[in-house]
């Protein structure tokens, strides 16, 4: 009889701008020659995350390496789009030794993870774990809860009360299905407020589950990997907002693509981008953009009022330099201000 080895696949979950994507392109850096795949969900039709992550430069990590997963939520596609995706990874002459799926900000990981019941990937492969990157600073302003302690004391009475914010749905989900917390930025807060993040969070875990502290994603890939979770066979203990078979979709947000024109400095686009994110409903903001007399392409993301940017790669030759920023949004949200914010 021959005994086949399950290839382990690391699930990357947290809510919009915690930091998935520089936290997978941290771990691929530091992969120490290891063969890594790497599937990536994009709520939105204009993909960011793979052209951020095929720019890191290292060997291996190719385009061919990185699988785009475009307008739709992961979580509610997974015959469509997750496993012809995965089988395509799978059958390939030379296999990846460790797949790493990073889900939209806005995805669900528990359909995910029961998504590793299909016949057609079930003996193939195992959920060795689930990540759940948080944003410590956005946690700590309370943004995935309208009156943190009511809704504590709710909790407290009742374990199934239902929230009427659905970024507390999506956020909560996230933490109850994980295997690892990472709490990430945790650099942009002091002690004490790190300590109160962590208390509310551990408060939403319903098991002993580790929580890390990091800033900019930086975290020792064996920390990562290798959780042995088998998730998939583990879905009792991650309960759920969203019972099984229940509809899931994404009525509460949209999102666009912008196109911004070249901009004199990089802190010029970034207060640009800093006043677009303060009108009500914007979310998060990422993208690429040009700025004139640099041969190196700027990366800008923004969450909240917090905007970060570096220039990652230079423009390729003959490449298009079309600025373009990805704006995701409570549904309704003014685009036309976002659109005219951006233009400055």
């Amino acid at each position: 009889m021959t005994i086949v080895n399950k290839i382990p696949c690391t699930i990357v979950t947290g809510f919009l701008g915690a930091g998935k994507t520089t936290l997978v392109r941290h771990v691929v850096e530091n992969a120490r020659g290891r063969r890594l795949a790497i599937l990536v969900n994009e709520f939105g039709d204009v993909g960011f995350d793979k052209s951020f992550l095929a720019a890191c430069g290292v060997e291996g990590c190719t385009e061919e390496a990185i699988v785009e997963l475009p307008n739709g939520c992961i979580c509610c596609t997974v015959a469509d789009d997750f496993v012809p995706a995965l089988e395509t990874l799978l059958g390939r002459a030379e296999p990846p030794e460790h797949i790493l799926i990073e889900t939209s900000g806005l995805a669900l990981p528990k359909p995910l993870v029961q998504a590793f019941q299909w016949p057609a990937i079930r003996s193939r492969v195992t959920v060795d774990g689930v990540v759940a990157v948080v944003d410590g600073p956005a946690v700590a302003a309370g943004v995935f809860a309208d009156d943190p302690e009511a809704l504590a004391a709710q909790r407290a009475a009742d374990q199934s009360v239902d929230h009427d914010n659905p970024l507390e749905e999506v956020f909560e989900d996230q933490l109850l299905c994980a295997d690892l917390v990472v709490l990430n930025k945790a650099d942009l807060i002091d002690a004490p407020t790190r300590a109160r993040v962590r208390a509310e969070v551990e408060g939403h875990l319903p098991r002993a589950v580790k929580v890390v502290e990091t800033e900019k994603g930086v975290i020792d890939p064996r920390v990562l990997l290798g959780l042995a979770a088998a998730a998939e066979d583990d879905l009792d203990a991650r309960p759920s907002h969203h019972g099984e078979g229940e509809d899931h979709d994404h009525d509460d947000f949209e999102t666009v693509a912008l196109p911004v024109r070249p901009a004199i400095t990089a802190g010029d686009l970034a207060a640009r981008v800093e006043k677009a994110a303060e009108i009500p409903g914007v979310l998060r903001i990422k993208g690429f953009a040009e700025v004139e007399g640099k041969a190196m392409r700027l990366v800008v993301q923004g969450v909240g009022r917090r905007v970060a940017h570096h220039f990652d790669r230079p423009w390729k030759s003959g490449e298009a330099r079309d600025g373009n920023l990805v704006v995701i949004g409570l549904k309704g949200f003014d685009q036309r201000a976002v659109a005219a914010a951006l233009a400055g």
